[in-house]
């Protein structure tokens, strides 16, 4: 798992590169680390993940386009919110509302390359609540607002 730190480091390399292709390949390069680092079902003791982290999981996947809460997942998976949040911490390496987030810009990056989608339709589709809240979390995490994403991507797809 690459910490955080060493992923916006990357990200800042990436960006000072001369070429737009090695820009692009390099975020999308970051995408995969930042996908695997949030997927990641083995903590670091090596032993199997906590069956309710995994149910939390596989319950935020699935509800991810809904309004979710620490207590609705909590309850979902029938634990106390406290233990929940603690928990997913310390197995994922993220904090729970991190990790929705993150699931949900992975939706919206598949829907912004395989859709005509408007961003804002985009937005609530994968289940943010607000259109200033998903280009805050899509720039925190690629480092481009969701219109400069579809830009550069749709070309790339043209090269």
């Amino acid at each position: 798992m690459f910490p955080p730190h060493k992923i916006r480091k990357e990200i800042s390399k990436q960006c000072k590169a001369t070429s737009f292709r090695l820009r692009l390949a390099g975020l999308e390069v970051i995408k995969v680390l930042l996908t695997h680092e949030f997927k990641e079902t083995i903590p670091n003791n090596h032993r199997a993940e906590p069956v309710e982290i995994w149910k939390s999981r596989k319950f935020i996947e699935k509800h991810s386009a809904e309004e979710l809460s620490l207590n609705k997942v909590a309850k979902a998976v029938n634990v106390s919110a406290n233990h929940l949040s603690e928990k997913f911490k310390q197995v994922t390496g993220v904090n729970f509302v991190d990790y929705i987030a993150h699931t949900r810009f992975e939706k919206a990056c598949d829907l912004l390359l395989n859709s005509s989608l408007r961003i804002s339709e985009i937005a609530f589709a994968v289940g943010f609540q607000s259109l200033s809240q998903f280009n805050r979390v899509f720039k925190k995490l690629s480092g481009k607002s969701p219109t400069k994403y579809r830009h550069e991507v749709s070309n790339r797809k043209k090269d």
